[in-house]
């Protein structure tokens, strides 16, 4: 045989399997969802249909072709449809009949936890964690609206045995018993007697007469110590099981109050005669911490709740993490948007409509859309104020639109709302979309898939634009919000057997959920709280507060003042408190404004209640009150002016601060003071040659008459250890 014939065969068996490597490449994995209701009735299962199916895809006769090479599973409990391995041909041959839903490419899931651990700094060999032995042996307790104790955030792994000191009980109730309990849920109790009292049924159907818990929480993030126990009331109650995330060895106590939604609700108060304030204040003299949710009511000032200076009241911040769908064009524009949809959708070649000859229909105005017209397309929506987002959505979803485009600088969307394939995209990215759309012969979306997982975003945090705000409606002497913390998209536990979303016709429920809210802050807040706790456990509650507020950062991740996610421009202390939270720091703080119950009784004395009204909050028929008010050993100041206030207007502040950093130091004032405000100490410096020690200083504060409605800048302590002890001053001129 010659060289050449040698040369040709080879030549051709490399050919061979080069085709057939191609061959093999060709194919991929899809799950593909059918209608169910085209089965026909000859078959006597949904598998046998699917296997008929796939054969009559095949290019072979259908006798010959062993279905098994394709069919991987098939499915029938929470959709309909089946797994196959498929060439394109194939695919698109399916995908033309009508008893198809949708098709899913296959996909590879990795572990994954929230994110919020580790955007605040949290590691596992450095920092705090590792020296509060992730709060082992605190225990938090929870005042809220129940539990699911069989979620894995309340698994007992490697957990240590329940701490003597515990006293509580794990109560029998309905679908509830003490074998519930274990090492991480060490106690559960429901109380209903005053419901019963006041003549109201607990529902059989909407509820339980025990710690469990029927609308569907289950366990957060975070929760709070304080002495020997922990004590976190949050908004709305999301954050039971916290310690699984920010203190995971932390034990967990729930208390269900019947009819008690969280502190959020019972502290919106003419003055602290409420329960929630009067055991918040005794806990406090036990030692223990107490946090609370700042609220939801961010749309206006002086809306802030649980303002009791006792209480650290939270605020909520975003995290750098966004959730979103990728779109492009057939004109080669690819653009992000903000999505939730909870499927992995991958639509391609589908025509874009934009209604450009109807006013109505370009911003998708409800009944505006003619089935007709985008059944099957993609809608894009234009931006307008007749109508919302989530209007706009409902009216492309019942039109019969394959997804929608919505555009808008402020989407108030919850990740539940994302029922059918859609994105939301800044007003100047739909412009170029809208362009498009308008003078293009034909339109077309080449590819739009969901959803996407991002990590460091900019700008972050930034402060929700759901927050409640200062200044305090009820003691706006004291700067509420004390905090902010992670409360947007936090992924929380909740009770697996409660409709999350309905998508496809299909209720879809979930072990966790994305959720947002300052009830989420709260119980991250509360676990860094047990944490400095497990490391300072001769610490006050005032101490821990302190020692949090003065560590807080006020810089976002572009380095520039925390902005507001309402009209992207920076916040003030009136939103975010002393600043972001950040739990490293926090375990070293230098120095700290400590306060006893006694300064709280102080404080009290100078709003003048009555005798029985201060036996009420304090819960003793005995107190002395100094001839004079004092003020509060606040770590953050707040001076409040007037146009009847005099020429020019000041305000003293006397604090005293107590050494916890090296034995000794010398700390100095450094002042950073915007225009039209005045800041001076007195003295500029303090020494300090031992452990708790205290040094007193006075801190005094002048605006100019024309200074803007809020003024703000910082006083900031600093030692040759580089302790930065910041504290917010804040000055309001109405």
């Amino acid at each position: 045989m010659g060289l050449y014939n040698v040369i040709s065969i080879l030549l051709l068996m490399l050919l061979q399997i080069t085709n057939a490597a191609s061959n093999a490449e060709e194919y991929q994995t899809y799950i593909i969802h059918m209608d169910h209701s085209h089965k026909p009735a000859y078959f006597l299962t949904h598998e046998a249909w699917h296997r008929s199916t796939l054969k009559s895809l095949s290019s072979t006769s259908p006798a010959d072709r062993d279905d098994s090479e394709m069919l991987l599973y098939s499915y029938s409990h929470v959709m309909h449809g089946f797994s196959a391995r498929l060439t394109p041909s194939q695919l698109s041959k399916l995908e033309s009949s009508s008893a198809h839903v949708a098709t899913y490419p296959e996909s590879f899931g990795k572990m994954f936890t929230t994110h919020s651990p580790k955007f605040l700094g949290l590691r596992q060999n450095l920092g705090l964690w590792p020296a509060a032995s992730y709060g082992q042996d605190v225990i938090i307790g929870i005042i809220d609206s129940g539990i699911w104790p069989e979620s894995e955030s309340f698994g007992d792994k490697g957990m240590s045995e329940v701490p003597e000191r515990w006293k509580g009980a794990c109560e029998n109730g309905t679908a509830f018993t003490p074998s519930l309990c274990n090492k991480k849920l060490i106690g559960a109790r429901s109380f209903s007697k005053g419901l019963e009292a006041a003549g109201i049924s607990i529902s059989k159907q909407y509820d339980y007469d025990s710690p469990r818990d029927f609308l569907g929480h289950g366990t957060h993030t975070s929760s709070t110590a304080a002495g020997n126990h922990v004590l976190s009331a949050s908004h709305f109650g999301y954050a039971k099981g916290t310690a699984r995330g920010v203190a995971p060895r932390a034990h967990v106590a729930m208390q269900f109050l019947m009819g008690l939604i969280s502190c959020h609700c019972l502290l919106a108060l003419i003055s602290f005669l409420t329960i929630i304030a009067i055991g918040a204040l005794s806990a406090i003299e036990k030692g223990i911490v107490v946090v609370c949710a700042a609220g939801n009511d961010g749309w206006a000032e002086n809306s802030t709740y649980n303002g009791a200076p006792w209480i650290t009241t939270v605020g909520a911040g975003t995290l750098d993490r966004s959730f979103t769908a990728t779109l492009t064009l057939d004109n080669g524009l690819t653009v992000e948007g903000e999505s939730y949809f909870p499927e992995s959708v991958y639509i391609s070649d589908k025509p874009l409509y934009y209604g450009k000859d109807n006013a109505n229909k370009a911003i998708c105005y409800y009944g505006a859309l003619d089935p007709k017209e985008v059944a099957g397309k993609v809608v894009l929506c234009d931006n307008t104020m007749k109508t919302d987002v989530d209007g706009q959505k409902e009216e492309v979803r019942s039109a019969g639109a394959y997804a929608g485009i919505f555009m808008t600088d402020m989407s108030l969307l919850d990740p539940q709302d994302f029922v059918f394939p859609a994105l939301i995209v800044p007003i100047s990215t739909g412009a170029v979309i809208r362009e498009y759309a308008t003078q293009a012969n034909t339109t077309k979306v080449k590819t739009l898939t969901f959803v996407h997982t991002n990590l460091g975003i900019k700008p972050a945090p930034q402060v929700a634009y759901f927050s409640s705000r200062g200044p305090d409606p009820i003691t706006p002497g004291i700067l509420k919000p004390d905090i902010l913390a992670p409360g947007v998209d936090v992924l929380a536990a909740v009770a697996p057997n409660r409709l999350f979303i309905e998508v496809n016709n299909y209720n879809l429920a979930s072990d966790y959920q994305l959720m947002s809210g300052t009830s989420m802050a709260a119980p991250h807040v509360a676990g860094v709280a047990a944490l400095l706790k497990a490391v300072h456990r001769e610490w006050s509650p005032a101490a821990i507060r302190s020692a949090i507020m003065t560590t807080a950062y006020s810089l976002d991740n572009t380095k520039t003042t925390i902005k507001d996610q309402w009209g992207g421009l920076p916040a003030t202390p009136l939103e975010f408190g002393a600043g972001h939270i950040n739990p490293n720091r926090a375990m070293n703080p230098g120095l700290i404004y400590d306060m006893d119950v006694q300064d709280y009784i102080e404080f009290l004395c100078g709003l003048g209640y009555t005798a029985k009204q201060m036996s009420a909050v304090i819960r003793r028929s005995q107190w002395s009150c100094r001839q004079q008010p004092t003020e509060l050993n606040y770590p953050s100041f707040i001076a409040i002016f007037n146009g009847t206030d005099g020429s020019p207007k000041a305000k003293n502040f006397s604090r005293v601060v107590t050494n916890v950093g090296d034995s000794t130091s010398i700390y100095k004032a450094f002042l950073e003071v915007p225009s039209g405000m005045k800041i001076a100490v007195e003295p500029s410096s303090l020494t300090f040659t031992g452990k708790n020690q205290e040094q007193g200083f006075v801190l005094r504060v002048e605006i100019d008459n024309n200074a803007p409605k809020v003024t703000y800048g910082y006083l900031k302590w600093i030692d040759q250890q580089n302790h930065i002890v910041s504290s917010p001053v804040v000055v309001i001129n109405y």
